[in-house]
Parts: structure tokens; sequence; C-alpha cells
């Protein structure tokens, strides 16, 4: 198996990649960049349901009826979609992993289901960390332009016109979770989950983490060194 330790060199093989990230690090500009440079799909178990749910499947009518009863979707039915998903031929190569494995058992029920490939490569885990406060700044201070969708952010971006889209000159508009409150929560949530994935990961040998206070190619360089040093590759 041939690899190459630039994301812009195509014969990288990724195989499944879980990148984690607490909300506000990057991490959908970070899998965009990489999906493009591997020629990898980005599986989200999101997008999995709501492709379901429009198919008429019989998964996706069950999802239907647990949600609108108000109940939450049990990791059975959850992990059923996703190893439909893996199935579909655009994951060969690799893909990274959006949302899932969100909770322990689901990590130790994709660990089963990918051993039972005795070619095929494990998860390996990369978180992107950023400080709490930097978060706060990112999530607090975004502002968006209802007519372009420009984001700005007042503390790290701001406009030139305080308020204003300096393309439309529209008031700009902070989304109703974009508060103090809302992010503290989000943060508590994340942590719960993600932490019991990430010392699972760890015992394995499988995980590394990397700062994410950085430009955005700088970040996209510290993952890939991550993960080269995570499937065993460096000095090839």
């Amino acid at each position: 198996m041939e690899c190459v330790t630039s994301p812009g060199q195509p014969e990288f093989i990724s195989g499944p990649v879980l990148l984690l990230g607490a909300p506000g690090v990057g991490k959908g500009t970070q899998a965009q960049i990489l999906m493009q440079a591997w020629g990898v799909p980005q599986i989200s178990t999101g997008d999995i349901i709501r492709a379901n749910i429009k198919g008429g499947s019989e998964m996706g009518k069950e999802f239907q009826k647990l949600v609108s009863a108000g109940h939450l979707v049990p990791d059975d039915l959850v992990n059923q979609m996703v190893a439909e998903r893996l199935q579909q031929p655009d994951t060969a190569r690799g893909y990274l992993l959006d949302g899932f494995p969100r909770t322990l058992p689901q990590a130790q029920w994709l660990d089963g289901h990918l051993a039972k490939n005795p070619t095929g490569l494990p998860v390996v885990a990369v978180s992107i960390e950023v400080g709490y406060t930097q978060l706060l700044g990112r999530i607090t201070g975004r502002r968006t332009c209802p007519v372009c969708q420009t984001i700005y952010n007042v503390h790290f971006n701001p406009p030139k016109v305080e308020g204003k889209c300096d393309k439309e000159g529209a008031a700009l508009e902070q989304r109703a979770d974009d508060t103090e409150e809302k992010f503290a929560e989000r943060m508590r949530v994340f942590d719960a989950q993600t932490a019991p994935v990430i010392e699972h990961y760890r015992a394995l040998g499988r995980f590394e983490a990397v700062d994410g206070d950085h430009p955005v190619e700088v970040v996209t360089e510290k993952i890939v060194a991550a993960l080269m040093r995570l499937r065993g590759n460096e000095g090839q």
C-alpha cells in the first residue's frame, strides 16, 4: 500500500479517520480540505439519516417514527445505517467520520465491524484542540450577512463598519445558539460524549491531538503529520 506524506497527493490512502473537535475549532474546514486532497467522502450520520428518510428506506421510516414520537434513536439503527453506507465503493480508499462514533458503544461496534475485513485499516482519531477562551471568542463573536452569507467575527475579523456587511451593507446577524450560555452547554455535551471515545482510541494507540490555534494550512499539516504517525508511515 503506497502512501505519501502530503495530502495534496491522491496516492495517500487515509483509511477511516475520525476527526474530532469542539464547536468552533474549524473541523468542518479541515474535513473539506482533506476530502478534496485525498478524494474520500465524509461519512456523516446526519447525511445518512436524511438520505434514508428521503429515499423511503425501511430504516428511514423507522427513524422517522422514533423522531416523531420524541424517542432517541438506538445505536443498533444508527450502526446499521453506517454499515450500509460503508459498503459503497467511494469508501474504498478511506473516509472522514463526522458525528460517528459519538459514544463509546458506537466506537466499539465500529472497531468490531471494520475488523471483519482482514485487509482493511482500523479507525484512527485526530482531535483538533483550541483553548476554551479562544473558542468562546470564535463562537460568540461570529456574525453573518443574511444576504451574501459572508461570516465575520467581531473579535478577529470585524467588518469595516460595525454591524454592517462590507459587501452588501446589510445588518449582520448572530445565530441564536452563538451565545456564551449555549456554547457552554454544547461544550459540556461534547466533553461528556467525546472523552470516552478519545480514551478508547488513545488506549489502542490510535489517537493524537493537534493544536488548532494556528492558520488553517498549518493545522492541516499537523493533522497530516499525526495521521502519518498513526498509520506508521513516517519516512516512507
